[in-house]
């Protein structure tokens, strides 16, 4: 439920959003469909390989939610940005992310730093797409992770 929609991020969700019939579905998407939204920022063969070992047909359904959560009170992807339990938060964001760009990170973040018990903080792994946690350069976003999550041991 946050307001930027950057015109990428519905180029990313078309394939799902443009049939309303796709609710009830498992969606596939086409390599270059695939290539768009996930593997932008890597090489041509990267692309490919990552395509054939992880695309594979997605509910609908969660796309559909998300779409509505502005509109709809009782969304599915509501979420208690203050809740006491949540724990230290980093959201990760690639810089040329077309499906969840540094828009929609950051409006979360911004939402989500309003937790006045817990930590919340946001990074940009620069040149990565959105598949940074798949792609050759995973290690870089664990090592990120891991050194949020150690300051919390």
């Amino acid at each position: 439920g946050v307001l930027p929609l950057p015109i990428s991020s519905l180029r990313a969700a078309a394939p799902v959003l443009t049939n309303p019939a796709n609710i009830h579905r498992a969606v596939p998407l086409t390599y270059e469909q695939f290539r768009y939204s996930f593997a932008n920022a890597v090489g041509e063969e990267e692309a490919k390989e990552l395509y054939e070992t992880f695309c594979v047909p997605a509910p609908g359904a969660p796309l559909f939610q998300a779409a509505v959560a502005n509109f709809n009170p009782w969304s599915e992807t509501k979420v208690d940005s203050t809740a006491a339990d949540r724990g230290p938060l980093l959201l990760i964001s690639g810089e040329k992310d077309n499906t969840v760009p540094w828009a929609i990170t950051n409006a979360s973040y911004k939402k989500q730093a309003r937790n006045e018990h817990h930590v919340t903080e946001i990074i940009e792994m620069p040149g990565r797409g959105h598949s940074l946690t798949i792609d050759h350069g995973w290690r870089e976003v664990c090592d990120t992770a891991l050194t949020f999550i150690r300051r919390f041991d």
